[in-house]
């Protein structure tokens, strides 16, 4: 790369004084966009009345978001990288507000689903510059660790937050608050941002914008997260399904040849071929794959077979997000910078697996303090306690010029992994509450009973595949990620960008 293409060298001024009310603002945003992926889901039977939104178009609600979302998330992190983070946050949050404005005073189909494709794109802009913002300006180990403790709760939590909110919100106001809520967060956050963060200096990426790079990795995911939708409800075999999965693969094949031949690459390989990276980012997308179904079968759970409201709903997830928290901010960022990253991720996503094991023997009439709750603790506390140590990873040793990106990568995972987990898990779940039903159909007593316990059984059926795959994301943390503890001094990039271990300069010890 010529000299002109790289940042100039970032200036040591010390750490930013307002570095702690910034983490503040950048929490709440993150909040927002995390709490935004689930809110909408509790309002959606509500809107879809209201606005006379057909079976078949309902899913667009959700689709349109994630579409948007995970499409263009590659893009935004490079925005922030060429125009500044703190601008591209700022212009995030003021359009996100926007597009929530036009969501709530929507008149009809198109207008609800054209504000969630802008919600969507906007979101996109303002998740890789909050999470690059926090690595640029958070260089000292254990400081680091701490913002990251909260960031990481944040990202586990906030689905979760957005359950009880959106509850709250359908059931005592009308579902339209449901994106009316985020104006304040968002306005908030973009003034907050605005007269507090102070980005450091020498830290952007002015070279030219991968045009081919950016249309690539944006239809390629565009078309990846929207075949694991369609599988959902189409099913795997459908021809339209089939061939966004082909168009996908030819698409990100593609993307990556033309990233490794141009000269200012969208995404630097040296970005995800980093081993601890790759296993960061590997790991993550799984444990996400496996949560998500879980929200969702815990969600039907607890209304459709316990029959408990939205609002209570969203609060039989409370200890879920007090393990997460605790976990994030009292184990994780504790134990952070005294032991290596993988004996924090490893045992975190086992531990998030022996909760899950436990949710496999939910019966019609579990018992909620019994089996959910304890089990719900489990799964907090091992996510919170990798997510932190995993989101600090995958930004740490990026050049300045690459937090960006990097950054991106980590909400790409988290986005495609959640697409994946919905369609898979409800794929697994569906298929097996068909068979139940063929062949307990004979000496049922009762169709009404037949039905839940064949939805009870194809919700075990799935988070048994969901223990499978947090063992295969502990043993891809163990296996992987192999940086040692970090030390307690500055964590910055290697400036030259060669070389996947290099990169990340903290000391490696023997365990």
């Amino acid at each position: 790369m010529s000299k002109t293409a790289q940042a100039a060298p970032a200036q040591d001024l010390g750490p930013d004084p307002s570095r702690w009310k910034a983490l503040a603002f950048i929490a709440l945003a993150q909040l927002m966009v995390v709490l935004d992926a689930t809110i909408v889901n509790i309002a959606l039977p509500s809107a879809q009345t209201d606005l006379g939104i057909s079976d078949g178009n309902k899913q667009w609600v959700i689709t349109a978001y994630a579409l948007a979302f995970g499409g263009l998330l590659l893009f935004g992190g490079r925005i922030a990288d060429l125009w500044g983070r703190k601008r591209t946050f700022v212009v995030g949050l003021l359009g996100f507000a926007a597009a929530s404005a036009l969501g709530g005073a929507a008149t009809g189909q198109a207008m609800l689903l054209g504000s969630r494709a802008l919600q969507g794109a906007f979101g996109a802009l303002l998740a890789p510059a909050a999470l690059s913002l926090l690595a640029v300006m958070f260089t000292d180990a254990k400081e680091r660790a701490k913002a990251f403790g909260i960031y990481g709760a944040i990202a586990g939590g906030g689905g979760a937050v957005g359950l009880i909110l959106g509850g709250f919100l359908t059931e005592y106001l009308n579902w339209r608050w449901t994106f009316f809520v985020n104006i304040p967060f968002a306005i908030v956050a973009a003034a907050g941002a605005y007269f507090v963060i102070r980005e450091p200096s020498g830290t952007r990426n002015r070279s030219p914008l991968d045009v081919p790079g950016v249309v690539l990795s944006t239809l390629g995911l565009v078309a990846l997260v929207y075949g694991f939708t369609r599988a959902e409800s189409a099913g795997w075999s459908d021809t339209l399904t089939v061939s966004m999965f082909v168009s996908a693969a030819v698409l990100l094949i593609a993307f990556v040849v033309t990233e490794a031949k141009v000269k200012n690459p969208l995404l630097p390989l040296r970005v995800v071929t980093n081993r601890n990276r790759g296993g960061v980012y590997l790991s993550l997308g799984l444990a996400i794959i496996a949560m998500f179904g879980l929200f969702l079968f815990l969600t039907y759970y607890l209304q459709v077979v316990k029959g408990y409201s939205p609002v209570k709903t969203g609060f039989a997830f409370l200890p879920m997000i007090a393990g997460m928290i605790t976990g994030s901010t009292q184990i994780g960022a504790r134990l952070m910078t005294r032991v290596a990253p993988r004996l924090l991720m490893g045992p975190g996503f086992l531990t998030a697996g022996v909760g899950m094991l436990i949710l496999t023997q939910l019966q019609i009439d579990t018992s909620y303090a019994g089996l959910i709750l304890p089990a719900q603790i489990l799964l907090g506390l091992g996510m919170g306690t990798a997510f932190m140590p995993a989101m600090s990873l995958a930004t740490i040793g990026v050049e300045p010029r690459d937090a960006g990106v990097a950054s991106a990568m980590v909400n790409t995972s988290q986005q495609v992994g959640g697409a994946i987990g919905t369609a898979l898990l409800n794929t697994i779940a569906a298929s097996a509450t068909t068979a139940y039903v063929t062949s307990h159909a004979a000496g049922a007593k009762s169709v009404e009973l037949l039905k839940l316990q064949a939805m009870v059984h194809g919700f075990t059926s799935a988070i048994w595949w969901a223990v499978g795959i947090l063992v295969v994301a502990s043993a891809i943390a163990f296996t992987l990620v192999n940086t040692g503890r970090p030390d307690t001094g500055s964590l910055t990039g290697s400036g030259d960008g060669e070389g996947a271990e290099d990169e990340i300069r903290v000391p490696v010890v023997a365990h």
